[in-house]
């Protein structure tokens, strides 16, 4: 059936602009997948709702053309595996062994390697379902996890992590190398799985809010916004204009904090410790007039249930403005510099390199995406309130090196600030929220917003009198991680630590 029947066929749901819902029955799941691939649409989460007394759901949210699609798909016989989209999608194999460890439904998909158990609970316990075990017999939950092997004459293996210096999250990574060269790398993430879906379930549908602004706390402003966006759509409010051009501001500023810190680390790790000190000392900056105008230098708790926490006064507007104008202004000479910095170049320039028909074919997204001519940016593509009267410009590079991710870096951090200008002049009057009643049980929303490091996606069932029923919050990096182990390939195992900054992925939002 071709994808314009699908979507004709689809419902509105609340949440998102542009986000439509469709029930298919499991035997029509891969014909509309494929029509979607066809299509050239992506895949943007998949994960399984299920409890121990409704019939367990896979659900998938595409972008679709111009639109999104929510498919929601019932396992009748969840004894029996549903069929795998990875060869599709190739980003969803990973989501589908998560949705297995945790629910206990199975793909049809060849890799059936636990992902987020880690021996870390029985081997036939159901977290989202189950009930806790009264014991965990550690010796019987151990599994030897079958990494693939590169064989040949020379070939031998590095072990990094899962542990790592510093304050690191954990992750383990496998290199098959020739000398320095790298042959292959398997990743093994999720170590920590700290329960964040689980724990949603046990906070007031008005206040979790918070614990989505802290899944991956440097995307604080786009989770919480995408969690409330959700929300506000099930419970059929709107939230006031002032209330939408703040939390803007603040998702663009959250932007450029980001990519000061990695334009600094990037540097860093090129051996220019100048580029390090530099970009840090702007990122202070930012962080010190967020703290001076908004009431915090991370913007953890200002994105709340119908509006935001706090409004911004006419002063520190002004403070903003004056901000964000002298650090366009200073990374534009420090661009000059990486530029001109020949150590830097050599370096960057040919460092893991992502071709445009790799990354469209693996569904690479974010920045990294668009430094691999992946033209996609909800922000233009799929916009909610106010960047439909934004002209928000989208920024590529065909490249997909280390070099046109830093350039994509630094082009949206110039239009970030451009902006944030626009924003400060354009601030409409009114309130800053606006009061929210609890949902009605049984409704689902979802909320997408382009985070700095790419789409983030929240979906939320209500449960009765005002508690969760599920709740999924997707980070991109389960989208870029794989790409990374295929980015590597071919160089050397020192440029893996450039190449890995230049993706800056999420460990915390990946482990949930």
């Amino acid at each position: 059936m071709p994808l314009q029947s699908w979507l004709t066929r689809s419902r509105p749901q609340p949440g998102a602009p542009g986000l439509r819902a469709l029930t298919v029955a499991v035997d029509q799941w891969r014909g509309i997948a494929q029509d979607i691939a066809a299509a050239s649409g992506r895949l943007l989460a998949l994960w399984a709702s299920a409890d121990a007394h409704a019939i367990p759901t896979i659900r998938a949210a595409f972008l679709a053309g111009p639109q999104g699609l929510l498919l929601s798909v019932p396992i009748m016989h969840p004894e029996s595996p549903y069929p795998g989209i990875g060869d599709l999608f190739p980003a969803s194999v990973r989501m589908q062994r998560a949705v297995a460890d945790l629910t206990g439904l199975r793909s049809s998909d060849a890799d059936t390697r636990p992902w987020l158990r880690h021996a870390a609970w029985p081997q036939h316990y159901r977290p989202l379902i189950d009930p806790p075990p009264q014991i965990l017999n550690a010796q019987a939950m151990v599994d030897d996890y079958p990494f693939v092997r590169v064989e040949g004459e020379g070939v031998h293996e590095i072990a990094v992590g899962p542990v790592h210096a510093g304050i690191i999250e954990p992750g383990h990574f496998r290199f098959s190398v020739v000398g320095e060269k790298v042959l292959r790398l398997e990743e093994r993430l999720a170590y920590v799985h700290k329960g964040i879906e689980e724990r949603f379930t046990q906070l007031p549908i008005l206040e979790a809010h918070r614990l989505a602004a802290r899944v991956s706390g440097d995307s604080a402003v786009a989770f919480s916004w995408a969690y409330c966006q959700a929300l506000e759509g099930i419970t059929g409010n709107s939230i006031p204009p002032r209330a939408a051009w703040l939390r803007a501001l603040y998702l663009e500023l959250e932007r450029v904090a980001n990519h000061l810190g990695d334009l600094g680390a990037l540097g860093n790790d090129a051996g220019f410790a100048f580029g390090l000190t530099q970009f840090s000392r702007l990122k202070e900056q930012i962080l010190r007039v967020n703290d001076t105008a908004l009431g915090a230098r991370y913007l953890l708790d200002s994105v709340i249930p119908g509006g935001t926490q706090r409004d911004l006064a006419r002063a520190d507007a002004a403070a903003l403005g004056q901000c964000l104008r002298e650090i366009a202004d200073e990374a534009q000479r420090l661009r000059i510099i990486y530029e001109e910095h020949e150590g830097v170049r050599d370096r960057f320039n040919g460092a893991g390199v992502v071709s445009p028909e790799l990354a469209t074919r693996l569904g690479l997204t974010g920045l990294a995406g668009r430094a691999s001519a992946q033209a996609f940016d909800l922000r233009c593509d799929l916009p909610c309130e106010p960047y439909t009267q934004l002209s928000v410009q989208k920024i590529t590079r065909s490249e997909g090196d280390v070099a046109a991710r830093v350039a994509v870096r630094f082009d949206e951090l110039q239009e970030s600030c451009r902006l944030i200008q626009h924003i400060l002049a354009s601030l409409p009057d009114g309130p800053h929220r606006a009061p929210l009643d609890a949902p009605a049980a049984g409704v689902t929303g979802a909320g997408l917003i382009e985070g700095w490091r790419g789409p983030v996606c929240v979906a939320l069932e209500a449960g009765p009198a005002g508690t969760i029923q599920r709740c999924h919050p997707h980070d991109p990096s389960w989208q870029n991680w794989p790409v990374l182990e295929h980015a590597v390939i071919g160089n050397i195992v020192p440029d893996f630590p450039l190449i890995n900054k230049s993706f800056n992925l999420s460990y915390s939002g990946h482990d949930l």
